[in-house]
């Protein structure tokens, strides 16, 4: 390629609604530009990459025995309503009608297509199992587009649906599949890492995310440096602590704490540490006759957070969670969100006032825990007391003694609170983050933590829309059954975006070989001034053409700075510089995009020299 035959749109200066690197980048390089909220045309520099990355997918998935289709963007609602998820989708599904005014959606994901087209064309389990997968664009109408292509509402996604007799054929492909991913990650020069994640909006038995490993990542990934150990922040699994509890010491107390919500504030105010401090947080639940709130407490140390996936799953409470508005609070409680506490919550109705606290409580009548969640919605029940609002408790909550939590009156808070004597004894369940020095939940060691970003995801579906859609086949004996189905995602618009974020410096793009735009860029300086400058840089362009090398010539009319500064900016991992100077001393100068220095190579030794560095950060790649 000859950058005067190309289109080339770079600038020094980003927007400045551009947030992370990998935005400010690619408008700054011209690989992207912005057409709307969460829409971007793929200038020519940026396709190249993106269809490098494509072609690396589309090689693994044939290798694996998955055959291509594609299916269409726009899908009629009869679908989606047959599955059960157009309705609860959310609004991030874009819905449309035609000029009949029948319902459409453009599609946000595939399942349901797929799976019509399976029910369809599959009769017998000799024609399973079957992996079909398509390049396509979807649509998400995400309520804040941002990051450019790393959360855009437009992007191009790789969708893999799998149809098996059973859950042993469904098991080998995903572990086919999750060893294809692992090779796609790895050939694209990309650092990653696969978790295990939950199954979120798709549903399934089991899943795995695949994150490149970036400061910038959205999302939290617990990992055991120790062991293969490594899970999202919302899967990772927090332990039940050893340490057993110590016995009360002190009075159950009510004091002034004006002015402190928080337990940052609660903390100072006290003069104790954040971990003697227990929060009480009110969820929605579902409405039953013992619980007409419909309101759930949730427990949880002051030092840790909530992991509301994990909270989500509990019996009784709304998924995805939603907090009780400050107004349902105070109905039941008579007390802000900074005032809550567990004592005598169990026991209270609507308008019913909070019971009276002594200055120096009973004696304390020490009861062991209870074991981990098992129960229904009174978990958290004085006897003969009617349950309103059932109360869970994070397993760190468990150790707990002579603690601080809310009074349920505001301005005050309870201090010296013990379990077994001052209210009755939790059921507990895995409720928050995990941290740092957390013992790993395989035994191998203690959790650390990093930051990644999801660019793939298996799941392990079953039959969740095969049963819906009643997708079905007859077995060896004739008898109809239920297809079990597997759905592998990778964001192939998204991996650019994060290989930026993973690889970039204060000049531009490092791009992974595998993906760049260009492997090898030839500039020369004064081209047009000089005619052995012009044929020396023909020469090795031709030489690198021949060889398979992915090659542009900036045969522009330029300053060298400006070139340098071009291809550094868009990426390009080596550069080779012909000038008049080195031609005189019979060389050229070749510097990697990660080098600090330039190399100077013998002329006649040039093209060997440089096709072997670059067939080198190939297989390195």
């Amino acid at each position: 390629m000859r950058i005067s035959r190309f289109f080339l749109s770079t600038s020094k200066e980003a927007p400045a609604e551009a947030e992370l690197a990998s935005h400010r980048l690619m408008l700054r390089a011209g690989l992207i530009r912005r057409l709307g909220s969460g829409l971007y045309t793929w200038m020519p520099l940026g396709l190249r990459v993106l269809r490098k990355v494509e072609a690396i997918v589309r090689e693994e998935m044939n290798q694996a025995g998955a055959l291509e289709l594609l299916m269409p963007a726009v899908q009629p609602a009869e679908l989606w309503q047959e599955s059960g998820r157009w309705a609860v989708f959310g609004p991030q599904m874009l819905k449309i009608k035609d000029r009949h005014q029948r319902d459409f959606c453009f599609g946000p994901t595939h399942e349901e297509v797929i799976t019509d087209i399976a029910r369809k064309e599959i009769r017998s389990y000799r024609q399973l199992p079957v992996c079909f997968y398509q390049v396509q664009t979807k649509f998400r109408d995400e309520i804040r587009p941002r990051f450019g292509v790393m959360r855009a509402r437009e992007f191009v996604m790789k969708d893999a649906y799998s149809f098996h007799t059973g859950e042993d054929s469904l098991e080998a492909t995903y572990q086919l599949m999750y060893a294809s991913y692992t090779r796609i990650f790895t050939r694209l020069g990309l650092k990653f890492r696969a978790v295990a994640a939950d199954t979120g909006a798709i549903g399934g038995s089991g899943s795995h995310e695949f994150h490149v490993l970036a400061e910038s990542g959205e999302d939290a990934i617990a990992f055991c440096p120790d062991s293969d150990y490594a899970a999202n922040i919302e899967m990772a699994e927090a332990m039940t602590p050893t340490t057993p509890r110590s016995a009360a010491s002190q009075a159950l107390e009510k004091v002034a704490t004006p002015g402190s919500h928080t337990v940052e504030e609660v903390s100072t105010a006290l003069n104790v540490a954040p971990d003697r401090v227990m929060k009480t947080l009110i969820v929605r639940g579902a409405k039953t006759e013992a619980n007409p709130a419909g309101l759930v407490a949730l427990l949880v140390r002051g030092d840790h957070q909530l992991n509301e996936v994990k909270a989500g799953k509990l019996p009784g409470v709304m998924c995805p969670l939603e907090f009780a508005s400050d107004g349902e609070i105070r109905a039941i409680l008579g007390c802000g969100v900074g005032s809550i506490g567990p004592v005598g919550i169990s026991s209270r109705s609507p308008g019913r006032p909070a019971p009276s606290v002594a200055v120096a409580a009973s004696a304390a009548t020490d009861t062991p825990p209870r074991g981990d969640l098992g129960g229904g919605s009174d978990a958290f029940s004085e006897p003969g007391a009617q349950s309103t609002i059932p109360v869970f408790a994070d397993r760190s909550v468990l150790p707990m003694s002579d603690f601080v939590c809310g009074a349920n009156e505001d301005g005050f808070h309870l201090t010296g609170v013990n379990f077994g004597r001052d209210l009755p004894e939790p059921a507990s369940a895995d409720l928050r983050n995990c941290v740092v020095g957390d013992p790993s939940p395989d035994g191998l060691g203690q959790l650390d933590l990093c930051r990644g970003i999801e660019v793939g995801h298996v799941f392990k579906l079953g039959d969740k829309y095969s049963r819906a859609l009643d997708a079905r086949f007859l077995d060896v004996n004739g008898k109809s059954q239920v297809m079990v189905m597997g759905c592998y995602g990778i964001g192939v618009s998204r991996i650019v975006g994060a290989a930026i974020e993973q690889g970039q410096d204060e000049r531009g793009i490092l791009f992974p070989q595998a993906i760049a735009p260009f492997e090898l860029a030839i500039v020369p300086l004064g081209l047009k001034r000089s005619v052995a400058v012009m044929e020396a840089a023909e020469m090795l362009y031709k030489e690198m053409v021949a060889a398979g090398i992915d090659v542009v010539l900036d045969d522009r009319d330029e300053r060298p700075g400006v070139m340098f500064a071009d291809m550094e900016l868009i990426g390009v991992p080596h550069r080779v510089v012909v000038s008049d100077r080195g031609l005189k001393e019979g060389t050229l100068e070749y510097q990697g995009r990660r080098d600090a220095e330039a190399t100077k190579v013998a002329r006649a030794d040039a093209a060997k020299f440089i096709e072997e560095r670059v067939r080198g950060c190939r297989n390195k790649d």
